[in-house]
């Protein structure tokens, strides 16, 4: 009984159908309802952060268990005035200089009134703010956050690791 009371209240809090959709570096369309199935790794991020390493982290993260389903989505932001000042720059840092493979959306704030909707509902109905560049949210295979993590927590973290490897079971 408990784990249904459990089960309804995820299914609640979960992504509503066709909310939120980012513009990728390219400008086409990442649309989190394609991920469906899959548990995916959303992280704000900035070029010219002390935390930027961690984007060998999170490619590290996605080379190990993308093969087996999981997404991981980089969220440029300059929200904390860390990032680079076009999509461009972006680009060619993320992709030529440091090698990231995975999708990488355009520059998007993740604070405040102007939040991207994905980050509004992550604080509405999460209470989770990100309150740095390289904060993390797992959401489940159903689109249930999983878990949601600051700055200091690294992708390959076994907090982080644990729950995707319990999420692609």
């Amino acid at each position: 009984m408990l784990r249904a009371i459990a089960t309804a209240l995820m299914i609640t809090l979960a992504l509503p159908a066709g909310a939120f959709t980012f513009t990728a570096l390219d400008g086409s369309d990442i649309a989190l309802d394609e991920f469906r199935g899959r548990p995916v790794l959303v992280v704000n991020t900035a070029s010219l952060c002390g935390f930027t390493r961690q984007y060998g982290d999170m490619q590290a993260v996605y080379e190990r268990y993308g093969p087996d389903g999981l997404v991981v989505l980089a969220v440029p932001s300059d929200d904390f005035r860390q990032e680079l000042s076009s999509n461009e720059e972006v680009e060619e840092f993320c992709r030529v200089q440091t090698g990231l493979t995975f999708p990488i959306t355009q520059i998007t704030p993740v604070r405040g009134a102007g939040a991207h909707p994905f980050f509004q509902w992550l604080a509405e109905t999460h209470g989770h703010v990100p309150n740095w560049n390289f904060n993390k949210a797992l959401l489940g295979p159903e689109g249930e956050l999983l878990g949601f993590w600051g700055s200091s927590t690294r992708p390959t973290a076994r907090a982080i690791t644990g729950q995707i490897r319990a999420a692609l079971q």
